[in-house]
C-alpha cells in the first residue's frame, strides 16, 4: 500500500486493533509513518549493512555492500523498496515524513561513499575515481533492478545489476604496482 497508504485504520485493521489504541501508540498516521521508514532502515542495515562491515576493506566491502543490496530490493519485488516507493510518493512533498526518509537514504548513501573512498584510500581503486560518479552509477543500477524486477518482470535483473556493478568497478580499478589486474 506505500507509505502513503498507511493509516492508522488500516494499519488497526490488520493488527485487530482498535484505532484509538494505535492513536494512543503512534499519535498521529505522520508518526506511524515514520516509524514504518525508520523500522525498515533498521531491518535494512541489519540485513545489508551489518554483515557487509565484517567483510574486508576496499572492494570486497564495497561488493558486500551492492551485493546484499541487490538481494534485499530482490526479495522486495512483490512489496517494494520503501526507499523508492517513498521518493516517489514524497519526492515533492516537504514535512517530517520525506525529511525521515531523506536521513535514511542520505545515511546509506553517505556509508556507500565512505566505503568507495577506503577503497581508494587502499589503492583498489584509481585516485582519481569520481565518487559522486560512481554511488551515481550504483544507485542508478538499483533503480534499474527495481524497475525491471517489479514493473516489467523481467528475469535476469538482479544478475545484470550485478554485472554492471562488476564493470563499474573494473572502470575504476588500480593497476597494481606490477601492471597486472588484480583479481576478484
Amino acid at each position: 500500500m506505500g507509505l502513503e497508504g498507511l493509516s492508522i485504520g488500516a494499519l488497526a485493521e490488520v493488527s485487530h486493533m482498535s484505532k484509538s489504541g494505535v492513536f494512543a501508540h503512534f499519535g498521529s498516521r505522520e508518526e506511524l509513518q515514520i516509524a514504518v521508514i525508520r523500522e525498515y532502515h533498521r531491518r535494512f542495515e541489519e540485513e545489508v549493512f551489518f554483515p557487509s562491515m565484517r567483510e574486508p576493506r576496499g572492494v570486497p566491502r564495497l561488493r558486500a555492500l551492492f551485493e546484499r543490496w541487490l538481494r534485499r530490493v530482490s526479495v522486495e519485488v512483490d512489496s517494494g523498496c520503501i526507499y523508492i516507493s517513498g521518493a516517489v510518493e514524497f519526492d515533492d512533498r516537504p514535512g517530517p515524513v520525506r525529511d525521515a526518509l531523506v536521513d535514511m537514504v542520505r545515511s546509506w548513501h553517505d556509508a556507500l561513499e565512505r566505503s568507495i573512498r577506503i577503497a581508494i584510500e587502499d589503492r583498489q581503486l584509481r585516485p582519481d575515481t569520481d565518487v559522486q560518479q560512481m554511488l551515481f552509477e550504483m544507485h542508478g543500477l538499483v533503480l534499474a533492478l527495481h524497475h525491471d524486477a517489479r514493473l516489467m518482470r523481467l528475469p535476469g535483473a538482479a544478475q545484470r545489476a550485478s554485472t554492471a556493478f562488476e564493470r563499474l568497478v573494473e572502470h575504476y580499478r588500480a593497476e597494481p604496482v606490477d601492471g597486472r589486474k588484480p583479481s576478484h
